[in-house]
C-alpha cells in the first residue's frame, strides 16, 4: 500500500513538473516564432532534438503569414500619427472614383500607384539625424509619364525633392538656370531650355489638370508605408484595373518610434551604439489584404550582379510578386531583367538618346492586358 502511493505520489509530481515546464516553454516559443519567424515543426526543446508532442497539432499553421501579420500591426500602432491623412484619403477617393468611371477603347481607365524616391529613417523624434536610401527618383518619374502616355492614370507616391515628371530633360536647378530677369525686371524663359520649359509645364498641366495625375509626397519610412496602405485600400475597388509599381527605394531597417530618441543625439555622450529593427515586408500584406486583385510590379537593386537573378527569384514567390523588375546599380539605366513566372525578359534602351523605361512599359502594360483578361491564370 506505501508502496503505491509513493508511485501516486512520483506520478503526480512528475506530471506536476512537465506541466510546469510547459508553462515555462510555451511563452518562449510563441515570441520565437513572432519574432524570428521560424517553422513551428522546427523547434526543439529537450536534448534528443524532438519537438513536443502538442507541436504536432499546429505544425500546419502558416507561421511566415502569423508573423508578417504581428509584425505589420506592431509597426502601424507604434508609427506617428500621418500628417493630413483626412486630406490624402479624401484626395484618394475623389481621384479613383473619377477615374474608375472613365473607359476607353480597352475597358475601364486603369489606374497605377507609382512609388519613388528613398526612404529616411529618422534617429530622433524631433529629426535632426537620419539614415537615408540611395534614390534620385528617376525611374519613377519617367516611368510615370510612359504611364500616362499609355492611358493610365497615376498616383505618384514620391519623396519630397526628388526627379519629378516632365521635369528629366530640364537642369537640376531649373529656377535658376532657365529663368532670367529681363531689363523691366520682368521674368524670361532663357532660349536654350525654352523647348523643355514649354514640353515640362505643357506635360505635367495636362495630366494634373486632366485628373490623370495625383501627385502624393513622403519623407520618412513612417509616411511612405501609411499612405502606400491608404491607396492601395482605397485601389481595392478597381480590382485587376488596378497596378502597383513599387520602384521607390525603401529602409530595409528602421528604429521603432517608442525607443527613438526624443531630442537631438549629442556627439558629446560618445560613439553611438544603436540597434536597428527590421522594416516589415509590406509587400505581402499588399497582396493578400490590402489590395488582393491588383497587378504588382516590384523592384530588386542590388550591386552584385551575382546574386540579382535569386533574389529576384526569391522575390517573385516569396511575396506573390506577378513581376519583378531586376536591375543591376552600375547598368540600371542601360538595361533590366523583368522577371516572371513565365520566364526572364532583358529589356534594354533602344539607343542612347532614349529611356529603357520606353520598353519596360511597354511590356509591363501587356502583361497587365494579360492580367485582366484572366487575373486566375
Amino acid at each position: 500500500m506505501v508502496y503505491k502511493e509513493k508511485s501516486a505520489i512520483k506520478f503526480l509530481l512528475i506530471l506536476f513538473n512537465s506541466i510546469f515546464n510547459l508553462y515555462l516553454i510555451f511563452p518562449l516559443i510563441t515570441r520565437s516564432v513572432l519574432e524570428n519567424a521560424i517553422s513551428l515543426s522546427e523547434l526543439k526543446l529537450n536534448p534528443l532534438e524532438k519537438p513536443l508532442s502538442f507541436m504536432d497539432a499546429v505544425k500546419n499553421l502558416d507561421a511566415v503569414d502569423a508573423t508578417t501579420s504581428f509584425q505589420v500591426k506592431s509597426f502601424f500602432d507604434s508609427a506617428p500619427l500621418l500628417k493630413d491623412a483626412e486630406s490624402i484619403s479624401r484626395k484618394l477617393t475623389q481621384f479613383i472614383h473619377q477615374n474608375a468611371s472613365l473607359t476607353g477603347s480597352e475597358g475601364p481607365r486603369r489606374v497605377v500607384c507609382v512609388t519613388s524616391g528613398g526612404t529616411t529613417v529618422p534617429l530622433e523624434q524631433r529629426c535632426v539625424r537620419y539614415i537615408d536610401n540611395f534614390s534620385s527618383g528617376h525611374r519613377g518619374a519617367t516611368s510615370t509619364e510612359y504611364f500616362l502616355k499609355s492611358g493610365y492614370s497615376v498616383i505618384f507616391l514620391y519623396r519630397r525633392g526628388t526627379c519629378q515628371p516632365y521635369c528629366r530633360s530640364l537642369p537640376d536647378d531649373p529656377l535658376l538656370e532657365c529663368f532670367k530677369l529681363t531689363s523691366d525686371s520682368s521674368i524670361q524663359v532663357l532660349e536654350s531650355h525654352a523647348e523643355a520649359v514649354k514640353s515640362a509645364i505643357s506635360g505635367h498641366h495636362d495630366a494634373v489638370s486632366g485628373g490623370y495625375l495625383l501627385k502624393l509626397p513622403f519623407t520618412t519610412i513612417f509616411e511612405y508605408l501609411q499612405i502606400l496602405r491608404l491607396i492601395a485600400t482605397s485601389m481595392k475597388i478597381l480590382g485587376p484595373n488596378a497596378m502597383f509599381y513599387l520602384a521607390a527605394a525603401v529602409s530595409d531597417f528602421y528604429v521603432p518610434w517608442e525607443s527613438m530618441a526624443v531630442h537631438k543625439i549629442q556627439s558629446a555622450s560618445g560613439p553611438l551604439d544603436m540597434r536597428l529593427a527590421q522594416v516589415p515586408k509590406m509587400l505581402l500584406v499588399l497582396r493578400k489584404e490590402w489590395a488582393p486583385t491588383a497587378f504588382c510590379v516590384s523592384f530588386k537593386l542590388e550591386t552584385d550582379k551575382e546574386i540579382l537573378l535569386e533574389k529576384a527569384d526569391t522575390a517573385l514567390k516569396k511575396y506573390k510578386m506577378h513581376a519583378v523588375v531586376a536591375n543591376e546599380l552600375s547598368t540600371r539605366k542601360e538595361v533590366v531583367i523583368l522577371v516572371t513566372e513565365s520566364g526572364k525578359v532583358s529589356v534594354y534602351r533602344e539607343n542612347d538618346q532614349s529611356v529603357v523605361e520606353s520598353p519596360l512599359i511597354k511590356l509591363l502594360v501587356e502583361k497587365h492586358s494579360t492580367y485582366i483578361m484572366d487575373p486566375n491564370a
